[in-house]
């Protein structure tokens, strides 16, 4: 066996690539002086990029592609001792794919040929089985091991790394056989070596072995026979034919239950199959399914399956070691599964607040812990507010090692230590690089503060404590106040809560009615008449200053709304005399008639042109219900031109005039799309639409929506046949046409449905998604793509434009995964774009207006500002007004009285005010005209 193993040895070592040492390079390297010549610039540029990407990882050791980088130019150029130290470092820093661990094996394989140098290929198989739970790693394992049994115990040891490999994925549906079968195969060799010479007797001894090893490859068929695994039919036909007896019953039956188990499995194993990468939807499946049949072994080797293709989803590893922690309870197990955890993920926090949960948990050493704490300080979160999840984590594990009755303990003293250093190191270190501390509010001065007080019995501490965390912009806060004061009536004194509660209402600004209501409540309890005359002269003086200040805010509110208002109206007037001077111009060259008539057919056009005016009366418009729907107004239409006068476009837009007018039906909602953003060019829309959603199925109908004068108005209701064509056509959105992005939406009525968004992308933080601003209006997507490569593998890029297309100078960039944004952030962050400075950050975009916004405004607001702001209908103030001034006037208008008082006012009548007559088409044209 010793022999045998040997020559394996040998050919092992036959696989590496002989090197000349004195060139550096392959003995059997051929060619001419050009090739050879080539070859120098190539290995120089090498070794120029090894030099950047060690001085790279010199400055960020987590740059996990610049790992990968290195080791495959180094494993390029044979640097055998540079490429272990690279693995070496990266595998401190990161759990290892299986591909970088099979590489790295293969490579240590073939140089060990001294025992003490196949012992460090084992301890590298052991650093490699606890990464990740691989197949092919482990029966790499148990392969490479079988080259030892010519050594003392060589046999037993390869018998334990095979138990080893059945135990972590000998249940392995589809991986699983291969284990197996190795297992059988070294068995087999070893009975084929126990057996006699041909023609002998085995003495006795010898029989005894031979019937061991027998009862050991039978032990492993009944073993394999009873675990769903894939082909196990011919595993069961292979046991037939091997066997010399007839299989046991039992055997039989373990057998076809597997095989019924395995048509459960089947469906989920194919999923995977069929599945694109990551395919975690379908891993989640599987790890329900198996939740529910609740086998241990199998939940937590489907867990591991996912992982390995997954290792970058903290929400995966969260949930392994929830079910770990919750259930296996296994010390080992569990602290593993955390370590790989915040080794993949080490930008989440709540991975390393589970991981030190865990080691307290399970009584690790403090010394250890402590270490953990620090690493989770280096991980580099990405926002503020994780490194004071973290330390609180850490605190409250150090706050539930004191011991309260003593009265001074090493480790309550490690605590305050604890505390301070997380207050310093919030101010300096979170605070210098986010711009903030993370932590507005100082709540871990406050629960400092609780500890002193309540644990500690030290209030004068706690005082202290409070009063600095007031002194950093919290005294405004009328909350602050009160935990302050409910912290020292349970364990203060009542003069020091009055101190506070005075203070308070000097300060407080957001809620100083509340606080002055607290502070009157304890006078009322406990205090003198002097106490109590004090708080009401206090609460009082205070609370006018505020209401006076109020009121002035609120005037300055509405005098600035008026002003607002004031300018709007110049504008509308100026825009009106601009208009009245250019029909005064047409009606001078003799053709008046057509002038009133275009004006008249102008009405109603509130996003194009501003409202008629006449003879210096207020803007007039039709009511709603003779408004045009998607054609004219009134039917009407402009004398023609004689046809030797008129373009194309022109005889289109006359044309147009004479079709009747179609009210959209709204039962036709779910096979209609609503197309806007169009070109009002557009010189043939049906047809250019019907062409261009031809694609997505049967189009029934296209209503483009035209003006009274003909022209279009850049939008549209294109009608399907089928519900899933229109579904179809919602991909066309964004798409350009004429140069510009059109909009295709669902047709909904709003009045119905007012909470209905079309707005298609996330509003909220998305870690893996960076926003970048400051871009010049001239990069290209692909530029953007190529900038941004270098930092990750980007799944999308999405330029914004404004409405007619054109850049913002602002994009949004999807990568894999939040660690690769992360890094993106780093390196991008101030970067030069074409003599532009951009700014790179996490996609958190700010919340857009809900549909409250709109409404009324509450009582105690300012009217004239919300109605400024907002208007009559909740739209924005730059919408022209659709209501005529001459209706705007008072249907009902006021007499006034001798002494003064308005009689017959709305308020003060009882009667309900007149209905107002409805008005026809013909009554508004008098009611108009009629000055």
């Amino acid at each position: 066996m010793a022999a045998a193993a040997a020559e394996a040895a040998a050919e092992e070592q036959k696989r590496l690539p002989q090197r000349d040492p004195e060139s550096g390079g392959d003995t059997d390297d051929e060619g001419d002086s050009d090739s050879s010549g080539d070859g120098e610039d190539e290995e120089k540029e090498n070794e120029a990029e090894i030099q950047r990407l060690e001085e790279q990882l010199s400055i960020n050791a987590f740059d996990y592609n610049c790992h990968l980088d290195l080791i495959k130019l180094l494993r390029q150029e044979g640097e055998l001792v540079k490429l272990r130290r690279a693995r070496q470092k990266m595998s401190e820093l990161f759990p290892l794919t299986e591909e970088i661990w099979l590489d790295w094996l293969k490579d240590e394989i073939k140089m060990a040929s001294e025992i003490s140098e196949r012992e460090k290929v084992y301890e590298l198989f052991e650093r490699a089985v606890k990464d990740y739970i691989c197949p092919e790693i482990w029966l790499e394992y148990a392969q490479y091991s079988i080259g030892g049994i010519g050594q003392e115990g060589g046999i037993e040891r390869v018998r334990a790394i095979f138990e080893r490999a059945l135990t972590a994925v000998g249940l392995h549906v589809t991986k699983g056989t291969a284990l197996w079968e190795a297992y059988r195969e070294f068995e087999n060799a070893i009975l084929e070596t126990a057996q006699p010479a041909p023609g002998s007797v085995p003495a006795p001894e010898q029989q005894q072995v031979l019937c061991s090893q027998l009862d050991k490859i039978h032990t492993l068929f009944r073993r394999q026979l009873g675990i769903p695994l894939l082909d196990m039919e011919a595993s069961y036909a292979e046991y037939e034919e091997w066997s010399e007896e007839p299989i046991p019953e039992a055997t039989i039956k373990n057998y076809k239950k597997a095989l019924q188990q395995l048509e459960k499995y089947k469906p989920y194993e194919e999923a995977l199959l069929g599945a694109e990468t990551p395919k975690l939807a379908e891993y989640q499946a599987y790890i329900d399914f198996e939740m529910k049949a609740g086998d241990p072994a199998r939940i937590q080797l489907i867990y591991e399956r996912a992982l390995a293709e997954n290792c970058l989803v903290p929400d995966l590893w969260a949930r392994y070691n929830h079910y770990l922690d919750r259930q296996l309870k296994v010390k080992e197990l569990v602290l593993s599964a955390h370590d790989r955890a915040v080794r993949n993920c080490p930008w989440t926090v709540g991975l390393w607040i589970r991981y030190l949960l865990a080691m307290e948990r399970h009584r690790v050493e403090h010394s250890s812990i402590s270490e953990m704490f620090e690493k989770a300080l280096n991980a580099g979160f990405i926002q503020a507010t994780d490194y004071v999840e973290i330390w609180q984590a850490y605190l409250d594990y150090l706050r539930r090692r004191v011991d309260f009755t003593q009265d001074s303990s090493k480790e309550l003293e490690e605590l305050r230590s604890a505390f301070a250093r997380a207050v310093e190191y919030l101010k300096q270190e979170v605070e210098e690089r986010f711009s903030e501390s993370g932590d507005p509010s100082c709540t871990i001065m406050q629960n400092w503060a609780r500890v002193e007080a309540r644990l500690c019995n030290n209030m004068q501490k706690a005082r202290e404590l409070w009063d600095n965390i007031m002194t950093k912009g919290n005294a405004k806060y009328a909350n602050m106040w009160l935990e302050y004061y409910n912290l020292e009536r349970a364990h203060g004194d009542t003069q020091h809560c009055r101190k506070a509660l005075h203070r308070a209402v000097q300060c407080t600004s957001d809620y100083p009615e509340h606080v002055c209501e607290v502070l009157l409540t304890l006078e009322r309890i406990e205090g003198t008449l002097e106490d109590w005359d004090a708080a009401v002269q206090k609460t009082e003086n205070r609370l006018a200053r505020v209401n006076e200040q109020r009121a002035k805010a609120a005037e300055k509110e509405a005098a600035l709304a008026k002003q607002e208002e004031e300018k709007a109206e110049q504008r509308k007037q100026a825009r009106a005399e601009k208009k009245a001077s250019k029909k005064a111009k047409r009606a001078r060259t003799g053709d008046k008639r057509k002038a009133e008539e275009e004006d008249e057919g102008e009405w109603g056009q509130e996003e194009e042109l501003p409202s008629k005016r006449h003879r210096g009366e207020g803007d007039g418009v039709l009511p709603e219900e003779d408004m045009e729907v998607e054609t004219g107004l009134f039917g009407r239409s402009a004398p023609e031109k004689a046809d030797g006068a008129a373009n194309p476009k022109e005889k289109a837009s006359a044309s147009r005039k004479d079709v009747p007018k179609v009210l959209h039906d709204s039962s036709k909602d779910k096979v209609t799309v609503f197309v806007s953003n169009l070109s009002y060019s557009m010189a043939e829309p049906e047809a250019k639409l019907r062409e261009l959603f031809g694609g997505c199925g049967e189009v029934a109908e296209i209503r483009p929506v035209f003006s009274n004068k003909g022209t279009f108005r850049g939008y549209c209701y294109v009608q399907f046949q089928e519900e899933e064509s229109a579904l179809r056509a919602l991909a066309l959105d964004r798409a350009a046409v004429e140069g510009r992005p059109m909009f295709v939406s669902p047709c909904v009525d709003k009045n119905k449905n007012p909470d209905f968004k079309v707005f298609r992308y996330s509003t909220t933080l998305e870690k893996h998604k960076l926003f970048i601003s400051g871009l010049p209006f001239s990069c290209t997507k692909e530029e953007l793509e190529e900038l941004c490569k270098a930092h990750g593998n980007v799944k999308d890029i999405r330029l914004v434009t404004n409405r007619a297309g054109k850049p913002k100078g602002l994009a949004y960039v999807e990568y894999e995964n939040e660690a690769q944004a992360s890094q993106a952030v780093l390196k991008m962050d101030g970067l030069t774009v074409k003599d532009h400075v951009i700014k790179v950050m996490i996609s958190n975009p700010p919340l857009r207006r809900g549909p409250e916004a709109g409404k009324a405004p509450q009582a105690g607001r300012a009217p004239l500002a919300s109605r400024h702001l907002f208007g009559a209908r909740g739209k924005g103030r730059t919408q022209l007004s659709m209501m005529p001034r001459a209706l705007q006037r008072q249907s009902n208008p006021v007499a006034k009285a001798e002494n003064g008082m308005v009689q017959n006012s709305p308020a003060t009548s009882s009667e309900p005010p007149a209905e107002p007559k409805k008005m026809s088409n013909a009554d508004f044209a008098k009611m108009l005209l009629k000055k």
